[in-house]
């Protein structure tokens, strides 16, 4: 994350030209340093390739859907503060954008003050916190690999190991499949094999409840370490 003298960064995708020509116009005047993408694919590369301070994602992308880049980004452990813009905006539409990992949602059209304070809000509660994720007992600490928990020795996980409970504990109430996690977290593996192995790698390292098995469904946080 950036230090407090230099510009906070910030990613736009964005696939409707106008509207992003603005965005990145407002925000370059508000200060930020602006990155632009036009669908879901550079926008992908841009978030796993690049440091920012805050990602504003339109929910409605070319290529690879703002849900789905979300998705992507936060099972490769990514957890940059997230804002959706999305011309859907009832309260069910906000609730899957909330659950597929977003901080915040806002629906188009949305007025320019309400944007820029929701982005500073946005900025002030993950200042100190971006790369740390909560879980059962402990945190997992996204620079370092290691799983800290009370009373007990740091656990340093693999890259793999960190990027799967990475994702499960950026939305620890929802169920992945094992298609669903093969495909975010381990795209070069062909079978689903490979995600039950790695969780029996987490159990092993950090105990059975680290991970929930959910008969028929898949996999999701535990609740209790």
């Amino acid at each position: 994350m950036n230090g407090p003298e230099t510009a906070p960064r910030v990613l736009v995708v964005e696939d409707d030209p106008q509207l992003l020509a603005m965005l990145t116009r407002l925000l370059a005047e508000e200060g930020y340093e602006v990155d632009e993408a036009a669908d879901g694919q550079r926008g992908l590369h841009l978030g796993l390739t690049r440091g920012y301070d805050v990602l504003l994602l339109d929910r409605g992308l070319p290529a690879v859907d703002g849900l789905d880049l979300l998705a992507r980004l936060r099972g490769r452990g990514v957890v940059t503060p997230t804002l959706i813009l999305s011309a859907l905006g009832n309260p069910a539409d906000r609730v899957v954008g909330l659950d597929a990992g977003a901080e915040d949602y806002l629906a188009k059209p949305f007025d320019i003050d309400e944007l820029l304070a929701r982005l500073r809000a946005l900025r002030r509660r993950h200042l100190d916190t971006a790369r740390a994720l909560p879980l059962p007992g402990g945190r997992l600490d996204l620079d370092t690999r290691l799983v800290s928990r009370d009373g007990a020795e740091p656990v340093r996980l693999s890259e793999r190991e960190s990027a799967l409970l990475a994702l499960l504990a950026t939305r620890p109430r929802h169920v992945f499949s094992r298609d669903r996690l093969l495909s975010l977290v381990f795209d070069d593996a062909e079978h689903e094999a490979v995600v039950d192995t790695y969780v029996h790698y987490l159990r092993r390292k950090l105990g059975r409840k680290i991970i929930d098995t959910v008969r028929g469904r898949g996999y999701q946080l535990g609740r209790a370490a």
